[in-house]
């Protein structure tokens, strides 16, 4: 059994010891080698995820499903005028989702609305 000096009383103690015998002080033991190797790993990863763009991919992807939710929102809106026959209304809609599309970079879809919201503001009297 290996001894060790106290660092408060400095009597000699087992290092296997969880309190000093003579002071009572805890007998702060050293991480095991997988503790300390978990730990790099953990924090190696904490920052790799912050520093190397794991955070940043993760914002950019859920910013995209925000921007894919609001385009179908939108189109949920134009339906809703649609059904209600107010013309101008139409028109209005349909350039919101023209314009969600162009937010979610969404070129096809956005291409597509375009040429709704031209047909349904042309059929509510706007100007081209």
């Amino acid at each position: 059994m290996a001894l060790i000096k106290c660092k408060t009383c400095g009597n000699q103690m087992s290092k296997e010891a969880d309190v000093c015998p003579s002071c009572g002080h805890p007998n702060k033991k050293n991480p095991s080698v997988i503790a300390s190797i978990f730990t790099i790993l953990i924090v190696g990863f904490g920052a790799y995820f912050y520093f190397g763009g794991g955070a940043e991919q993760q914002a950019s992807s859920s910013m995209q499903d925000i921007e894919n939710k609001v385009a179908a929102d939108a189109v949920t809106q134009y339906n809703i005028a649609k059904n209600q026959g107010d013309k101008t209304q139409v028109c209005v809609q349909a350039m919101g989702v023209s314009a969600a599309y162009l937010q979610a970079k969404d070129d096809s879809n956005y291409n597509k609305w375009k040429d709704i919201e031209k047909s349904n503001c042309h059929t509510a009297g706007m100007p081209d």
